[in-house]
């Protein structure tokens, strides 16, 4: 599945469906929110491990791409 990088001319809407909603719950956000918090907010069962780790290198892959900005606390949020 090829995650576009952010540009002028890349829509949020040509990403899959499954960051579009981690994008959303991430704006939904009050503030910076750890991926156990976005994983609540789609409904993943973070009590598993196994679950919460996807969800957080698909969190890491919007951030290599342009998408969302890590703080150096390990929390997420949407760019400038």
């Amino acid at each position: 599945m090829l995650i576009p990088h952010r540009a002028p001319d890349v829509e949020e809407a040509m990403l899959p469906p499954d960051y579009q909603r981690i994008l959303a719950a991430v704006r939904q956000a009050a503030g910076p929110v750890m991926a156990r918090q976005v994983g609540e907010m789609l409904g993943v069962d973070i009590s598993v491990r196994a679950k919460l780790e996807p969800l957080r290198a698909k969190l890491v892959r919007l951030v290599d791409r342009g998408w969302l900005r890590k703080l150096p606390d390990g929390r997420f949020t949407t760019r400038l």
